[in-house]
């Protein structure tokens, strides 16, 4: 195992890592974007309002996308074990 192999390892882990969080993240992003724009409208500062459809937003994208991250990581797994049955020969 070289430097290079660890390098690019550690990318393709990030790499995956973002494309998985990527997805989340933004819809948060978005939905707390438009609560904050509902708020300062109609000037309703409640707390829950702002929380409840993130969460419920964001578990609706972890539940829609799962298949597309399952075969992310599945591919990034199988690609690491390819590596590690190379180096072992």
């Amino acid at each position: 195992m070289n430097i290079d192999f660890v390098i690019y390892i550690a990318r393709e882990a990030l790499i995956t890592g973002l494309y998985i969080l990527m997805p989340i993240l933004g819809t948060g992003l978005v939905i707390g974007l438009i609560v904050g724009i509902f708020q300062a409208t109609t000037q309703i500062n409640e707390m829950t309002l702002s929380f409840v459809p993130k969460i419920i937003s964001v578990f609706l994208v972890i539940f829609i996308l799962l298949p597309w991250f399952m075969d992310l990581l599945m591919a990034f797994t199988r690609e690491i074990f390819a590596h590690v049955a190379l180096m072992a020969h």
